[in-house]
This record gives structure tokens, sequence and C-alpha cells, in this order.
């Protein structure tokens, strides 16, 4: 499978000097120190070498400050920027999976180092989304009434501009172009849940392994659903490894999966994950719907758009799951953390808004450069 070590590496832009101070504005090569960073990650005992040599780390970390103030702290912030910081962060995050490749790409999931690195963009990260949410005002709701309302109404949303673009006018190749970026999750749907299974037993445990099962084909690989994904990509001869259209993925997307692995990776945030995928379940069928009803304008065949038929059966049954068998019961056993599962989902909806937009932008990019071309 694609491997942490080959992925290419980002395409080299110019910083935004004008998201950067004056005293910043400095020129720096993202994808170069990306490239050292990839060095670094298969580098025989990591720490060790970098305690002997400190001059190894010191472009990355001098070009990592300068990415964080430039994508978090100076107003709009940078895309170069929040780029650069969401793929060194998911790079360091996928070591927590299992890839099925080359056992010495694992030589350094538990350095210190790679983990100071992931705190320092993770901190930065955290507190810049939750700047953009009223924390005190979730604290003061009535959370099994705002959890019903929010998944009632986001349950089957009036369709957005982006939406009825999707439905309506996107073309073959721009639904190419979504399924390329959309392989990024869904070739290894479920894995992150996987991390939050573990512990002692009770109803909303059991209820999340049925999801987990569910998504995981019961056991049967021809009906896992990353099989399913696969399928419609080799309809068109794409890429069928996991991560193999990585450079196309928007940051906005990366921050979704990144900020979906601090949640899994910290037992403290299970509520925040919970609420989290909560919203996730309620709200992708319509997502699906859409994607289907292009496909099906399209004239494209069963196999080019299974994934979203399965999806949309499977998540509507989800959502009730995850709704009445582990959001609402989770409020009474923490009556007083409970706000924490409207934080994650709405978060998680904040996010997924975010990237669905970057990537329906990526698309029409995609597509007028064809256009261009002709």
């Amino acid at each position: 499978m694609h491997s942490n070590f080959v992925m290419s590496p980002l395409p080299e832009v110019e910083t935004k000097s004008t998201q950067i101070k004056e005293k910043e504005k400095i020129d720096i090569n993202y994808a170069r120190v990306e490239q050292q960073f990839i060095e670094l990650l298969a580098t025989n005992n990591l720490d060790k070498k970098l305690d002997a040599e400190p001059a190894l780390k010191s472009e990355f970390e001098s070009s990592l400050s300068v990415a964080i103030r430039a994508a978090y702290q100076n107003g709009a912030g940078d895309d170069v920027a929040h780029c650069f910081l969401q793929r060194i962060l998911y790079r360091i995050n996928r070591l927590n999976l299992f890839w099925y490749d080359d056992l010495r790409h694992y030589i350094n999931e538990r350095s210190p180092y790679l983990h100071k690195v992931r705190d320092q963009i993770e901190t930065a990260c955290q507190e810049w989304e939750l700047a953009q949410i009223d924390v005190a005002a979730l604290q003061q709701l009535d959370v099994k009434q705002a959890l019903i309302e929010r998944c009632a109404d986001d349950l089957d949303p009036p369709l957005s501009q982006d939406s009825r673009y999707i439905r309506e006018e996107m073309s073959e190749a721009g639904y190419r172009h979504l399924l390329a970026i959309g392989s990024f999750d869904g070739l290894v749907e479920g894995s992150r849940l996987s991390r939050i299974l573990g512990g002692a037993a009770n109803q909303v445990q059991c209820t999340l392994v049925r999801v987990l099962l569910e998504e995981y084909g019961n056991g049967r690989f021809s009906r896992k659903h990353s099989t399913f994904f696969a399928q419609m990509l080799a309809e068109f001869g794409m890429n069928t490894e996991p991560e193999g259209y990585f450079d196309l993925v928007p940051w906005e997307v990366l921050a979704c999966a990144n900020h979906n692995f601090l949640l899994t990776e910290c037992k403290r945030h299970f509520l925040r994950y919970s609420g989290g995928l909560t919203y996730f379940e309620v709200a992708g069928p319509a997502a699906y719907r859409n994607y289907l009803a292009a496909a099906q304008r399209l004239g494209l065949s069963d196999a080019a758009m299974g994934y979203w038929e399965l999806h949309i059966r499977e998540d509507e049954r989800h959502g009730r799951w995850m709704l009445d068998d582990v959001a609402l019961p989770l409020t009474q056993m923490y009556p007083d953390d409970a706000w924490q599962l409207v934080l994650g989902y709405d978060q998680e909806k904040l996010t997924g808004d975010r990237a669905a937009k970057a990537v329906v932008r990526s698309i029409r990019v995609a597509e007028q450069a064809i256009l261009s071309e002709s």
C-alpha cells in the first residue's frame, strides 16, 4: 500500500507574504522542508540522531514556527501554511494505523520528537478551531434537546448552491476528481473509530462496535465499504491504493482527518468524538444523495455509484443508532460534561462544511483546467 515515505511532497509554491508579519517575510520552500521531514521519519534512532546532530532539524523547526504563525495567528491565515501543517500532522498521525507495508516505516512511531511536533501543531490548530465556536454558550444548553434538534435539522437539509452544482452541473471529469479526493477517506473508512472501542463493556460500546462492523462488512472484505469505494475507482481505471491521490486532498479535508485522530487517540475527548460521529452519520446520507444524483444524471454504471447507495441505506440506520443509543445515553452517563457532545457535533459540522466547500472549489478548478486544454 501507499506508504508514509513515498507520498509526493507538497507542490512548490510561494509563501503568501501578505499573510505573514513584516519581520517574518521569509522565503520558505515548503516542498523542500516537507521532504526533509519525510527523511526524518525514515531515520533510524531518530531521537538519538537529533540529539547528536540538532542541525538536522533546524530548518524544519524554524519553518514550522513560521507556518504556525502564518496559519493560525495572522488574521485570515495562509492556505499554503495550513496545507503544510496538516500534511506534516497527518504523516505523524497515520502511524497510529497499520498500512500493511514495510515494517521499517514504523521505526519512529513512538518517537518523543514526533510527538512533540504533533503536539505543537495540534495545540495551535485546536486553539484556532475552538475560537470559532462559542463554547461557553454550549455549556448552558439542554444537551439532550440540542442534539435532537440538530439531528432533525441535518437529516435532510435544504440544497445549498454547492449541492445543486454537484447534482446538476458537475461533469464526469469532475466526478472522477471527487472520487480521487474522496478515496483519501473512503479507502480506509472506519479505521479511526476502531481506536476508541476498547475498554469496559456497555450498550454504548456495543453500538459503536456494531457501527464499525457494518463499515467493515461484518468481517467480509467483499462487503467492506472501502471495497465498494475501490470498485468505483476501478470502474474509471483510477488508482485504488489508499492515499493514491494524497496530493489532491485540500488541507481542509486533511484537517478533518487530523481532528478525528486527536479525538480518538485521547480518551478525554471521547464525548467530543461521539458527538462528531453522530453528526457524520446523521448528515452523511444527504451528501451521498447529491453524489448519487450526479452519477445517475451522468448515466454512470452501478459499479461507479454503488458506494453511495450502500451508504445512504446504512448511514440512515447508523445515524439513528448514534443519536438514540450513543449520544443520548452519554448525556445521562456524563451530565456535567455532556455539553462536549454538542461541541463535537458542531465542530464536525463546521470542519465538514469547510472541507466540502474546498472539495467543490477543487473540482471546479480541475474542470476549468480541462476546458482550457481542450
